[in-house]
Order: structure tokens, then sequence, then C-alpha cells
């Protein structure tokens, strides 16, 4: 039987103090909630399991996939694994701060397995991985690669084709691929009607300026 839990112990992923991001500010202090066939706690380790199904939101933050593992340290910190089930990927998304009247702005990734470390404030896309921007409904930017780590502190996303096995010659069509959109320039304002136009000089009006 499907179970939906919120959980006060997971209240949040990431316990790091709160600074200056470009990722939704608020999912910090969003509780967690999630969705999935079972569940196994180990108290003593600071781990939850949950299999079968799984979606997990907290505040704008979606994460799916097969089996996701919560894990807590000794200072509090979270962090959680999702791997996708056979043959598929695990699936993120995140909404991104915006500036007030901007299109909403979104991240999506995927990824056979996705690593949200809560201590580095990090999520980490592991083999076919791939990562979207959307400005509203439009892809802005789309990044592929066999590994792509994306640090929500500062905004920056590293892309790795090559395998991860140290010494084990890349895999056809490992290399990174990318699509960045231009960023957008508003245009400069358009004078207000019965504006003024530019001053003349004294020999402009004589008609002493040169032709």
């Amino acid at each position: 039987m499907k179970r939906l839990l919120t959980l006060p112990l997971l209240a949040c992923l990431a316990c790091a103090p709160i600074g200056l991001v470009h990722a939704e500010k608020a999912d910090r202090n969003k509780p967690m909630n999630i969705e999935a066939d079972a569940l196994r706690h180990d108290d003593l380790q600071q781990t939850s399991v949950f299999t079968g199904r799984v979606v997990m939101t907290k505040g704008s933050i979606v994460l799916r996939g097969a089996r996701l593992e919560v894990r807590q340290d000794a200072e509090g910190y979270q962090s959680g694994v999702v791997t996708a089930p056979p043959g598929q990927r695990a699936f993120f998304r995140q909404r991104r701060d915006t500036a007030p009247g901007a299109p909403e702005e979104f991240v999506e990734g995927e990824g056979e397995v996705i690593e949200y470390n809560g201590r580095a404030d990090t999520v980490r896309f592991l083999r076919r991985a791939e990562l979207r921007r959307y400005r509203g409904s439009t892809l802005s930017d789309e990044l592929s690669g066999a590994v792509i780590v994306y640090f929500n502190l500062t905004d920056v996303f590293t892309v790795d084709g090559q395998q991860a096995a140290p010494n084990t010659p890349p895999a056809p069509g490992s290399r990174v691929r990318a699509v960045l959109a231009p960023k957008e320039t508003p245009a400069p304002p358009a004078p207000a009607p019965g504006a003024p136009g530019p001053a003349l000089r004294p020999s402009d009006a004589l008609g002493g300026g040169k032709p």
C-alpha cells in the first residue's frame, strides 16, 4: 500500500546556513514530504530508505525515482540518493529565484542516480546525466554528459563527459554537449512623447557648424 509521509526528522535536506543563492531560498525551511510504497528507517544509523515509485517534494524541489535513501550525519546535515528504475532515469526539479515581474525559471535534471548533498548544497547527476533550464515554458539552456554537478550556492554547473572510473576509455558519444541561449538584454527606454530633442549649439543655429 502506498504511504504519504511527512517526516519532522527529515524536515530539510539542506541544513547549512542560508546564503545568497539563485535556487529557491525558501526551500531550505520547507518540510519534506515523501510518497513511496515502503519505508525502512534505521534510527541508530540515522538513515531512511524509501522504495517503490518514490516522490519527494520540499518546497519547489521535486525528486522522483525507484529508491530514495536519506542519511543524517552527526552534525544534523542530511543527504539523499535517488536511484532510478532499471533502464530509466531519476528526476529532479527546482524553481530558481528571479527578479519581480520576470518569468519563472526552473532547473530540471535527470540521471540514473541523483545525489543531493545537504552540507555542500549540491546536486549531482550520474550516468546519462542531463540538465535543463527553463525561462517560463521556454527551454533556455541544456547540458548533457556522464556526470553533472549543480552548485546551488553559486549557481555553477560542471559537466564531465568521460567515464567515472579511472583508466577507462570514454564510451562513444560521451563528450559534453551543451546548448546555451544568449542572455536577454533589456532594450533602451523610448523617449517620452513630446520630449525635447538634443539642444543645438549656437554655431548650428547660425549656420556656422561643420557640414
